[in-house]
């Protein structure tokens, strides 16, 4: 295409002088374009388009650990801290507590032998993922250059309104969501985003792409400021109803093996009419 174009642009300031050379008008080149697409039908592209994961997925091309990063310093006040504004801040970083729910969830890590065979860290870049990924790496052995931070993908659910409230409120969040996965909180105008679960399960699906285009049979360890992250992730890879994340919920610094074809038993859904194979469409 580009040749094309610059073949034109020439051939505008100056005529060909090879009388076998023609010019290619507007309409001939459209012509060219149509026939080329008709060469392959749409069903085509995305069968073979790696980039372009459907949830759930039918495979996985990597090995993939589920981190929520321990408790923050917001947390440990008992405050909702969603903010991205915010993510990078000291403030938002490991309490105490958190520290140690992280050096336990690396240890897990390590008794999983999940990094046995070398692994990726994928941290959100919220100062509490990306400590958790630092603490995890240490205990496991791997190399600072195998994290990578997340800029946007992983960032906590933006929770509006709710942001600066006790963390008790976020119980209302949730059952907002068990009525429609694209409820959002109510807005607030200091630059907090107001998040429904479709939303989030936009951006982590988008991660999940980046993830299986980039590697082939590694292991990816993701860490996450929050739960609904994971929650969402997980059931939207498991076909499980989005509206029911929130009983998948992780507690700081717990760790799972994603396993793509159950639900741990104690969480399994009451019966198939809870099973979502088309997310977020579930309804």
């Amino acid at each position: 295409m580009l040749t094309i174009t610059t073949a034109s642009a020439s051939a505008s300031i100056s005529p060909p002088t090879t009388p076998n050379l023609q010019l290619i008008n507007r309409r001939h080149l459209l012509l060219l374009t149509s026939l080329s697409l008709s060469s392959f039908s749409v069903s085509d592209s995305v069968a073979t388009a790696r980039g372009l994961l459907q949830m759930p997925p039918p495979r996985l091309t990597n090995r993939y650990f589920l981190v929520r990063a321990g408790e923050s310093q917001y947390e440990s006040l008992g405050i909702i801290n969603t903010n991205p504004v915010a993510k990078t801040s000291v403030d938002s970083g490991l309490s105490d507590k958190g520290k140690n729910q992280t050096l336990k969830s690396a240890l897990e890590l390590k008794a999983m032998g999940a990094c046995e065979r070398n692994c990726w860290i994928w941290p959100s870049i919220t100062q509490r993922a990306y400590q958790a990924a630092e603490i995890i790496a240490a205990v496991n052995g791997v190399s600072r250059s195998y994290i990578v931070p997340e800029y946007s993908f992983l960032d906590a659910r933006g929770l509006g309104a709710y942001e600066g409230k006790e963390l008790e409120a976020i119980s209302q969040v949730y059952e907002s969501d068990s009525i429609s996965s694209t409820i959002k909180p109510p807005p607030i105008d200091d630059g907090t985003p107001n998040e429904s679960v479709a939303d989030v399960f936009v951006r982590v699906t988008q991660l999940m792409s980046i993830l299986e285009t980039q590697y082939s049979e590694d292991t990816v360890i993701i860490v996450s400021p929050d739960s609904d992250n994971l929650t969402i992730l997980q059931a939207g890879l498991v076909g499980l109803d989005l509206r029911r994340h929130s009983e998948l919920s992780f507690g700081p610094g717990e760790v799972r093996y994603v396993d793509p074809s159950s639900i741990p038993t104690y969480k399994q859904p009451a019966s198939a009419v809870y099973k979502c194979l088309n997310p977020p469409n579930c309804n």
